[in-house]
């Protein structure tokens, strides 16, 4: 029986948090889109954001906003690119954001524990395992990369299409 890899662990545990603060960051400038689509200020915009407690409802609020006839297509295009690639990230997100961890006492893969039920038609599932490898680590990298380029393009539409910033 051998102890579990705790540099290692480390090592995860510092890739979660650099994508918190990418993700923290990034869905941060959704203010601006919300600012842009809704034609008000960023203080608005803010309180708006600050009220809407969860990840999904702001992106569909920025989603109905940019869906509405008012919206040149070509801005709602680009919304809705970016949206829809946050919401593709927000999974993953979460998986590590909402789980605990199992160490394996003979020194094998530490696992994330999802801390969430899933309701089927006629079941429930719960306890969704993830081994916390080479994988996940390449996984939870590629993510905050796309954050970057999430981030870079919500800077872009806020610029092109004169939202406040």
């Amino acid at each position: 029986m051998s102890a579990p890899d705790l540099v290692a662990f480390d090592d995860f545990l510092l890739r979660v948090g650099k994508l918190n603060y990418a993700w923290t960051n990034t869905e941060s400038l959704l203010i601006h889109l919300i600012a842009g689509l809704a034609k008000t200020d960023n203080d608005a915009a803010l309180v708006i954001f600050l009220t809407l407690n969860t990840t999904r409802a702001r992106v569909d609020l920025v989603q109905r906003l940019a869906k509405m006839d008012r919206t040149p297509p070509p801005q709602r295009k680009r919304v809705l690119a970016v949206t829809g690639a946050i919401l593709q990230l927000a999974g993953l997100r979460n998986r590590y954001n909402h789980c605990i961890y199992a160490f394996d006492p003979d020194g094998g893969n530490t696992k994330s524990i999802l801390m969430r039920i899933a309701d089927r038609k006629d079941t429930i599932k719960m306890g969704q395992t993830s081994e916390l490898d080479a994988a996940a680590m390449d996984e939870i990298d590629a993510a905050i990369q796309k954050l970057r380029d999430i981030n870079r393009s919500i800077w872009s539409i806020a610029k092109d299409f004169g939202f406040p910033s």
